[in-house]
């Protein structure tokens, strides 16, 4: 007889052992209503009466799907995204929302078309971090209730519409153009300013035109291809109208 009450006591301990691992956490539930939370290891929980619903508090990432949003100024987007949280706190994640990874992505994309809408296509596209950041502020501020942390939000792709696409190309293209056209313009007034000076320390100098002529010269006469029409400067001539005076 106590051997029968002995094994039956056994068994129904051994039914009554639920293991909770380290990256779990166990919403305990007696009769109905939320009476603890169990930690990591093997606890008791009596059938009939008692109930426990395990929690993974490990960060979870959620790929939000392409969604289609339209941006402040009018231009059709679609973008998608991955959200990175963690469950804070296992009690209200089981008891204040039904099931809170469905919650976070309906959460999310909403939040996402919101913050896409807010934005010029030109914010959307130079200043991505910036959206991301807000995203994750309006879905942690709303999840904070379930006991949800919601540790970032990247912009994975936003995908415009071909004709977009073909407009940005060639703005991109336009504006390499006007920086080209600028550096050159530059360069020339450099070129140009370079060449007044050297110019004003020809003339300044005497002789030195008549060495950078020789110079020239020379540098010419290296290619026998070449063919040289020699131009006696004016100095050459003054020079020479000195010595007859002589």
């Amino acid at each position: 007889m106590w051997y029968t009450i002995l094994a039956i006591v056994i068994v129904l301990v051994l039914s009554s052992l639920r293991q909770v691992n380290q990256y779990e956490r166990g919403v305990m539930f007696t009769m109905g209503r939320y009476t603890g939370m169990k930690n990591p290891g093997w606890r008791i929980v009596w059938p009939v009466f008692q109930s426990m619903k395990k929690v993974d508090i490990r960060v979870k990432a959620v790929d939000v799907p392409d969604q289609e949003a339209i941006t402040k100024d009018n231009i059709s987007v679609r973008v998608n995204a991955v959200i990175y949280y963690k469950i804070a706190d296992a009690a209200k994640a089981v008891i204040e929302v039904q099931d809170f990874y469905y919650a976070v992505s309906q959460l999310a994309q909403t939040t996402m078309r919101n913050a896409v809408g807010e934005v010029d296509l030109d914010q959307l596209l130079s200043n991505r971090d910036e959206v991301s950041k807000r995203i994750q502020m309006v879905v942690d501020a709303a999840t904070d209730p379930w006991g949800i942390k919601v540790d970032s939000v990247e912009l994975k792709d936003i995908n415009l519409p071909e004709d977009m696409k073909r407009v940005i190309a060639k703005q991109a293209e336009a504006e390499r153009e006007r920086r080209a056209v600028i550096i050159k313009a530059e360069g020339e007034v450099i070129a140009a300013d370079n060449m007044a000076k050297a110019a004003t320390i020809l003339a300044s100098t005497q002789g030195a035109l008549h060495l950078r002529t020789l110079q020239t010269i020379n540098d010419v006469s290296s290619d026998q291809s070449n063919t040289l029409v020699f131009a006696i400067p004016l100095e050459v001539l003054r020079a020479f109208e000195g010595m007859k005076k002589v």
